[in-house]
């Protein structure tokens, strides 16, 4: 019984530092993350194989783990930049980013946890002072936002494709302007509309003058076409053709042939 607690001690002991060394050497890595491993005695920063996967993972206790969220992510910015003619414009931008995973090792070798600060954010904003310093307050208020928005992610994607990072997206999501700019467009673009208005109420009037003109002519055409044909003769046989339906019909009537001026029968009667 006395030999008991001197055979106990070092069994405790011992659990207890498999605990610790159990508890140092396990990794949890959860949904959309990967694991990059950072040897101490072998090398540093693992970067020839892949990162380690989502799941549970034993390290030897002196190595360690730095585990990256690997999924899409969203980035929302907001920056004063300036314009072609030198007003300060508001940008609300946002972009959608993830690291290489293949590479991740290389990410957190070369620029580390923080590459969002390092890399995405200062090349965001230098992509927008450059490409809205091109253009003018009204053509980024009206035509021009879609191109900008396009061309701010050509000129990031030029720097972080090379950094390990891969950038899906950048969206101008809204370009402020200062109140008498703003406000100096509308009314230009409003005046601009009327005018177009304008212009087509004009264009529609004048087509609509042709129209009657063409239309006017063409019935003038038609009765001098039909008064050229129309001889004496033609005249008197379409009388007499007249005159005879009507003498078929029911109607009480009296025909007096050969008493009118032309020649024509007349027709004396009443229904």
């Amino acid at each position: 019984m006395d030999k008991l607690p001197k055979i106990a001690l070092p069994t405790v002991f011992i659990i207890i530092v498999l605990i610790i060394l159990i508890s140092k050497s396990a990794v949890n890595i959860g949904a959309g993350e990967a694991g990059v491993l950072w040897k101490r005695f072998g090398g540093g920063v693992v970067t020839d194989k892949p990162p380690l996967e989502e799941g549970f993972h034993l390290v030897a206790p002196w190595n360690k783990v730095y585990i990256y969220e690997v999924r899409r992510q969203e980035l929302f910015e907001k920056m004063k930049v300036l314009s072609s003619n030198g007003l300060d414009i508001q940008l609300d931008a946002s972009a959608w980013y993830k690291p290489e995973i293949e590479n991740l090792g290389k990410l957190h070798k070369e620029i580390g946890e923080n590459y969002l600060e390092r890399i995405i954010l200062p090349t965001i904003r230098s992509a927008a002072r450059s490409v809205v310093g091109r253009y003018t307050p009204e053509q980024l208020y009206s035509s021009k936002r879609d191109a900008i928005q396009q061309e701010i992610f050509e000129e990031t994607q030029k720097i972080v494709g090379d950094q390990y990072i891969v950038l899906d997206e950048v969206l101008v999501r809204d370009v402020t302007l200062p109140p008498t700019i703003k406000e100096a467009i509308e009314r230009k673009l409003k005046q601009e509309q009327e005018a177009l208005e304008y212009e087509f109420r004009l264009e529609k009037a004048e087509k609509e003058a042709e129209r009657q003109r063409i239309e006017a002519q063409g019935k003038a055409d038609a009765n001098r076409i039909l008064s050229a044909s129309l001889t004496d003769k033609i005249l008197k046989d379409k009388g007499i053709e007249a005159t005879l339906k009507l003498a078929q019909s029911p109607n009480a009537k009296v025909v007096v042939v050969g008493s009118g001026d032309d020649g024509l029968p007349l027709i004396l009667g009443n229904n």
